[in-house]
């Protein structure tokens, strides 16, 4: 591992068949789970159909990381928040325009992308890369700051480990909130950036990174680090981003609420379309971790809301032959909300094909000032259990009440600075 990775910290029985890889779901799931149903440890076998494989596979006690023995998921209902009225807009107006292009060695780009979902209705060809794009170009607020979010590691023996920083992302291009600009002036073919600067332990303070994701979907990533005892920042080669980031069970193509990899890199299978429990945040835990969490496996407790029952796509990707060597992940399964076209769950495989991480991406509704309730708002628990090293991570916003999740105009002027906060010259400007 790369010494600027790791200082980096933010940022199926019936799923698997031998041939096709997804078993179509049962038709006994075919209904709901009423609202205020209570699963439990004695009755969770009735609910199977509507979980996850991962999740599953946490009750079965198959592995170290098993549910608590006195778990009690509460069921409530299911609430979808309408897409932005603006996204919405620039969904009917741009999304008959986008053609899906094949490249030269079996990858997919896409061509007319201006704003909104890009595929409202995925089909054959390619549905599941369409999927895909839609959950890459899902709506999220232009601009998002966190102070203080936190990322814990987990062990066998019990012992944690956290860390805190400061997290500021900003979307440039293709943006539909009332107000701002579509493309940033000084976006230049910029899509995203997500800067992240470590506030403890004080021995790694100031050790801050900037990834760059740019319009060109073909174009890798720039990844940057700041390392304060050169007090300048160096690029990080991209071939860096499988590494454990600060001993975190999450790389670089984990983060961005679950998923931050080349969708032209890869092969994309749609496997189904399932009903699927999925805890949806009304609120952040009322505390840290460990304390705010179901302890020994990091589980959501019941004060964290109740969970919904969601229509959800079932995509399996693998990077093409072309880019997989030294690659990580085998395979990545995901569980794509229809109605946010966010990741719910996520199963990764290492290379030999073998299970290696279960990931539960529990999402935080936002009102967001202007638009609404939103659930894809990048204010998000991660959850990652590595059941190949009995050890898990927990990322999350701050949950002491006194550092908020701050959106768009409520974010605090002076990290509106794009220079300092989306360009690498900026990061030379920590500790000055």
């Amino acid at each position: 591992m790369t010494k600027p990775l790791r200082l980096m910290l933010i940022c199926l029985p019936f799923l698997l068949a031998p041939a096709t890889g997804f078993a179509q779901q049962p038709a006994s799931a075919a209904g709901t789970i009423a609202p205020g149903t209570t699963i439990t440890m004695q009755n969770w076998t009735q609910y199977r159909p509507f979980m996850s494989e991962g999740l599953a596979d946490l009750f079965t006690g198959k592995y170290y990381w098993k549910i608590p023995a006195d778990v009690a998921i509460e069921v409530g209902p299911t609430i979808v928040n309408p897409p932005p009225k603006n996204y919405a807009a620039a969904t009917e107006k741009f999304s008959n325009q986008i053609k899906v292009v094949e490249l030269p060695g079996g990858g997919l780009t896409l061509t007319g992308y201006q704003g909104g979902l890009p595929f409202p209705a995925p089909a054959e060809p390619h549905r599941g890369w369409k999927i895909l794009a839609n959950l890459w170009y899902r709506y999220v607020p232009h601009l998002s700051f966190i102070s203080q979010a936190s990322g814990c590691t987990l062990n066998a023996d019990g012992n944690t480990n956290c860390t805190t920083g400061d997290v500021v992302y900003r979307q440039l291009s293709f943006n539909t909130d009332p107000g701002v600009a579509a493309n940033a002036p000084e976006a230049e073919g910029t899509f995203f950036t997500q800067w992240f600067m470590i506030l403890q332990p004080e021995q790694m303070r100031y050790t801050a990174s900037l990834t760059i994701a740019y319009n060109d979907l073909a174009r890798s990533q720039d990844l940057y680090a700041f390392i304060p005892s050169l007090r300048r920042y160096q690029s990080v080669s991209t071939y860096a981003r499988c590494g454990q980031n600060s001993g975190l069970d999450i790389n670089q193509d984990d983060y961005r609420s679950g998923f931050n990899s080349n969708i032209t890199q890869l092969k994309v299978d749609y496997l189904g379309d399932r009903k699927i429990l999925a805890l949806i945040l009304s609120k952040m835990p009322d505390g840290g971790f460990p304390d705010a969490f179901e302890m020994p496996l990091g589980w959501p407790k019941p004060s964290w809301g109740k969970w919904q029952v969601r229509d959800v796509d079932v995509i399996g990707m693998s990077k093409l032959p072309a880019q997989s060597a030294g690659y990580c992940y085998g395979k990545r399964i995901m569980y794509v909300d229809k109605a946010d076209s966010a990741p719910l769950w996520e199963e990764l495989y290492d290379s030999k094909m073998q299970l290696w991480k279960i990931a539960g991406l529990f999402m935080h509704t936002v009102d967001v000032p202007g638009i609404g309730p939103v659930d894809s708002s990048g204010s998000v628990v991660y959850a990652f259990w590595d059941i190949q090293n009995n050890h898990a991570s927990f990322v999350g916003d701050p949950t002491d009440g006194t550092h908020p999740f701050y959106v768009n105009e409520q974010v605090p002027k002076e990290y509106l600075d794009f220079t300092r906060y989306s360009t690498p010259s900026g990061l030379n400007m920590i500790m000055r």
